[in-house]
């Protein structure tokens, strides 16, 4: 029994630290999956929004977010990293009982930007923690452990939401939201009793009359900014793997439907078992950046591979269909440890949430226009909107190494420390 204990402490992380806060990653990931997997639901069915409606909420909190996201991550460096992931992990708890008061569109929309924004506090402030919690070359194989503990997480949450949904009764719907705060509520806990870091902040102006005297914002490192905006473009294999794949997979391929389900368990598995080896190695800037070129790769594999499943037939569908997806899912592990990698190597250590609020809007952008965008060239464009999703993806990894090197630079010339 103790070897089989022994084996699950060693796959929630290799110190004591780690397995915290993969503990930490569990539950809140529980909290998101349970109310994510049963939202639809719960708007329509309960709140009586249309699918719509939904859509438009969700597009104006993530403008409204888009917007705030650097103001928000700099409350970061001013206050803290650990008190502000605390408190906004604490105050979105509470407004997701707020989700019980929704009786139309108005009130929707300000619940979905109020948590929007939050999360993007909490995000930017949990990231700017884990970085300066632990040693360079400890970050990115961390932040491995912490991915494959939200992925179960997300795994049991979306389980609990499903026998809620499958009893069809209104009442336990409406408690959906009331379990995510009551979970998110001991998440906060957590995260308030975790270590303390040390915390420096420096107040600059926007613009310093002398560049290269002190530290500067995250804005003005172009090179930084320009690096977030190429890695949220090739972070959008999110996108074909939960939208463009499936929609390609039901409309114009001949694979049975279920085979939808087949693809989530897999990526959900390989998520879990493969980002800490895919993340091994990861330490400085150019590792990082042969993460992303591998990661790229992969991306561009799954459009060579998938895009000729609308001319297959039976079985050499269904696999290479599953291949695609599984060569997408090889992009999201090394993107993401080249991500990880490059924030944490070019962020300036006195505005860490400054520039993980930075990091956020290459996200956010990639999460606006890449859904509509890939899906239009996929469904409309057939092969050749597979190509140009494919050249999309070599141009921006072949931008981002020249964009890293610029950020390098600028906090050098700074004098800034990592």
């Amino acid at each position: 029994m103790s070897r089989y204990f022994g084996r699950l402490l060693r796959l929630a992380g290799p110190t004591p630290l780690v397995r915290r806060l993969s503990a930490q990653s569990v539950l809140s990931a529980v909290g998101d999956g349970v109310f994510l997997t049963g939202s639809a639901v719960f708007f329509t069915q309960i709140v009586g929004l249309s699918a719509a409606q939904v859509g438009l909420g969700l597009s104006i909190s993530g403008a409204v977010t888009f917007v705030l996201a650097v103001p928000l991550g700099s409350l970061a460096d001013r206050f803290g990293a650990r008190l502000v992931w605390a408190i906004a992990s604490l105050v979105e708890a509470l407004v997701y009982l707020a989700w019980l008061a929704v009786g139309g569109m108005t009130s929707y929309v300000a619940v979905t930007i109020g948590l929007a924004l939050l999360q993007a506090a909490s995000r930017s402030a949990r990231n700017a923690y884990r970085i300066d919690v632990f040693p360079r070359h400890e970050r990115v194989r961390s932040q491995a452990y912490f991915r494959a503990a939200r992925n179960i997480g997300y795994t049991l949450g979306a389980l609990v939401a499903g026998i809620a949904l499958a009893t069809d009764d209104d009442q336990v719907i409406r408690a959906v939201p009331v379990l995510t705060a009551a979970l998110l509520l001991l998440n906060a806990l957590l995260i308030s009793r975790l270590p303390a870091v040390a915390h420096q902040h420096v107040d600059q102006p926007l613009v310093q009359a002398v560049e290269g005297a002190g530290t500067t914002t995250a804005l003005c490192n172009r090179g930084y900014v320009l690096t977030s905006v190429l890695d949220g473009v090739l972070g959008t294999h999110q996108v074909l793997l939960n939208v463009v794949i499936p929609l390609w997979l039901v409309q114009e391929t001949d694979a049975p439907h279920v085979l939808l389900a087949w693809l989530f368990g897999t990526n959900t598995v390989m998520a879990v078992l493969l980002q800490v080896a895919a993340a091994r190695g990861v330490h400085t800037v150019a590792d990082s950046l042969r993460a992303e070129r591998r990661g790229a790769a992969f991306f561009v594999l799954s459009c060579a591979i998938v895009l000729v499943t609308h001319d297959t037939a039976g079985w050499v569908t269904i696999v290479l269909v599953w291949v695609g997806h599984v060569t997408v899912t090889g992009a999201e592990l090394l993107q993401s440890a080249g991500a990880w990698g490059l924030q944490s190597e070019l962020s300036d250590s006195s505005r860490r949430g400054e520039y993980q609020g930075v990091s956020q809007l290459g996200y956010t952008l990639g999460t606006v226009w890449a859904p509509a965008g890939y899906t239009y060239l996929a469904v409309t464009w057939g092969a050749v909107g597979w190509l140009v999703i494919a050249g999309i993806v070599v141009l921006a990894a072949a931008g981002l190494h020249p964009a890293a090197r610029a950020a390098e630079r600028h906090l050098e010339r700074t004098g800034a420390v990592v």
